[in-house]
């Protein structure tokens, strides 16, 4: 090549080298957009991925304000809003759909606490009511109870256990005999029935939920595990597609409509394309390759 073909080139090679570098940089550290999101993915040691969200406008719009991230000096605990207070979020089944939440201030056969309700809002009780194998035991109850008279179907068994086991054997419920030296009503129930009657309809001074209970067959109340255990539909707004160009499903929180929050910054309505960088180096580079081609 001559001497003045060789100077002429080397600032072109000098250029496509720069860009080359360019692109390779910007691709290795393209990921970082991610870690922009104003979404939080975790609280404390729950994960929190789609449909839910603890920031507003993040995860899918008919859960929205439904979890609280709450934090202390310790650590940061996850908790399930709803009318009748704020319960414990203890894990998040993503595969299963599930979610098992612990109320704090509720009986269990080793505590007796002042009773109160399991109040859902109606959205709640549609999108992630609790599961079928979660059990309300109504205890204490009078004889007037409308689910020991004209409602008693709606009492049960389950697994081979009757309500009465909870006097018996937790110390917390055994205070109820004692006083009246006798076994006071009691009931097994579903969700439903908390649902439309409240504790002072049902006339029951208190109650305690057991989940899992398809699985208890042999085990003993001081072996069951206390808490209610949600199941939740996951809407179908596209999410996938936006995961998988590296956003974050959210919405909009005025119009509530779908949006793929792809950092802090940038929003898309489907999906995160390519950083504009590399969008720009890659078309430079394509414009350079077609001008060999054609020369």
């Amino acid at each position: 090549m001559r001497p003045d073909r060789e100077a002429a080139a080397a600032p072109v090679a000098a250029t496509l080298f720069k860009l080359r570098v360019m692109i390779f940089l910007t691709v290795q550290l393209a990921p970082a957009v991610v870690t922009l999101s104003p979404c939080r993915n975790s609280c404390g040691n729950i994960a929190i991925n789609y449909p839910f969200g603890v920031d507003d406008g993040c995860g899918a719009p008919q859960f929205r304000n439904m979890l609280n991230c709450s934090s202390n000096n310790i650590n940061n605990d996850l908790f399930f809003l709803t009318p009748s207070g704020s319960y414990k979020v203890q894990s998040i089944d993503y595969d299963k759909k599930s979610m098992v939440v612990y109320d704090p201030a509720m009986s269990t056969c080793s505590i007796l606490q002042p009773h109160h309700d399991f109040v859902m809002t109606d959205i709640q009780s549609a999108i992630i009511p609790p599961t079928t194998d979660t059990v309300f035991a109504l205890l204490n109850c009078s004889i007037d109870s409308p689910v020991l008279n004209h409602y008693k179907y709606l009492c049960f068994n389950f697994s081979g256990h009757s309500c009465d086991e909870l006097y018996g054997t937790c110390n917390a419920f055994k205070v109820f005999h004692f006083l009246t030296n006798t076994t006071p009503p009691c009931c097994f129930t579903g969700y439903d029935t908390v649902k439309f009657m409240s504790m002072n309809i049902l006339d029951c001074t208190h109650y305690t939920s057991v989940l899992n209970t398809d699985n208890l067959k042999g085990t003993g109340p001081l072996d069951w595990v206390y808490g209610i255990k949600l199941s939740y539909t996951v809407p179908d707004t596209g999410c996938e597609r936006c995961a998988q160009s590296g956003g974050t499903c959210g919405f909009d929180t005025e119009t509530q409509g779908m949006l793929c929050l792809c950092s802090t910054l940038s929003n898309s309505t489907r999906q995160c394309g390519r950083p504009p960088l590399v969008a720009m180096a890659a078309g430079i580079e394509l414009s350079k390759t077609r001008k060999k081609k054609m020369g």
